[in-house]
């Protein structure tokens, strides 16, 4: 019953000891010598400007949250493109005007950010 899940959970276990072994060992064989130039903040080679607790504007926020959902919304290209070019069964042109209604969603969403002026950053 089992048989078929033999392979992936020895390797599932040989990755998993060795994680816990490669951070374990680094904890047990190092040597902290902390000194404040170690314990400084340190960014792209320079001392940092400022605090690290200031403020972002909000435009940095959308633009970002805008990248995740329209690259989560592109991922599922990939399943349906799968499964539109590797079978050929009955109901693909269904499948291919959901999609069709996807994209226009996706497309419509794009242009009212757009329309919105998302995009410009000040």
């Amino acid at each position: 019953m089992l048989q078929p899940y033999v392979a992936f959970l020895m390797q599932l276990a040989v990755a998993a000891l060795t994680a816990v072994g490669m951070i374990a060992l680094s904890h047990l064989l190092i040597r902290r010598r902390p000194t404040p130039a170690k314990d400084s903040p340190y960014e792209s080679g320079m001392p940092p400007l400022g605090s690290g607790h200031e403020r972002f504007s909000i435009k940095f926020y959308l633009v970002a949250m805008l990248f995740i959902v329209f690259d989560i919304e592109t991922v599922f290209l990939i399943p349906w493109a799968t499964i539109f070019f590797g079978e050929g069964t009955v109901g693909m042109g269904l499948l291919l005007v959901e999609m069709l209604v996807f994209l226009l969603i996706l497309g419509v969403g794009y242009v009212y950010v757009w329309k919105r002026g998302a995009f410009e950053w000040d």
